[in-house]
C-alpha cells in the first residue's frame, strides 16, 4: 500500500504499513494501517493478540492499557447471574456518582 501524503526523494510515494489479523473462523478481527511516517509497535500489537484470544473464549472485554493478566471487563450481555457463575473468583462492580452500576471487573 502507498502513503500518497509522504513523497520520497525520487518522487515516489512511501510505503504505508498495514497489520491485518485474522480469527480462526476467517474474520478480519483487526487492522492497522500505519503510515509511512510512524514505525509500528510491536508490543502494542501482541497486547491486541492477547485481548483477541483472551475475548474469543470468555466474555469479557480489555480496557485501555490492558496488559495479559490485569483484570477484565464483563461484557454488558451478561447477567449478574451468570456472570457469579462465569466468574467464581469475584467481580467488582464501578458505580457513577448517581450509584447506578457502570462496569463489572473480574481477573480472567
Amino acid at each position: 500500500m502507498l502513503d500518497p501524503d509522504e513523497i520520497g526523494k525520487d518522487g515516489m510515494p512511501l510505503t504505508a504499513r498495514v497489520v491485518f489479523i485474522f480469527g480462526p473462523d476467517k474474520k478480519l478481527k483487526l487492522s492497522i494501517l500505519y503510515p509511512a511516517t510512524t514505525g509500528r509497535n510491536f508490543d502494542e500489537i501482541l497486547r491486541v493478540v492477547d485481548s483477541l484470544q483472551l475475548t474469543a473464549v470468555k466474555k469479557v472485554a480489555t480496557p485501555v492499557d490492558w496488559k495479559s493478566g490485569d483484570q477484565v471487563m464483563v461484557v454488558p450481555s451478561v447477567s449478574d447471574e451468570e456472570a457469579k457463575k462465569l466468574f467464581p473468583g469475584g467481580i467488582c462492580t464501578k458505580q457513577l456518582p448517581s450509584g447506578k452500576n457502570y462496569l463489572r471487573y473480574t481477573s480472567p
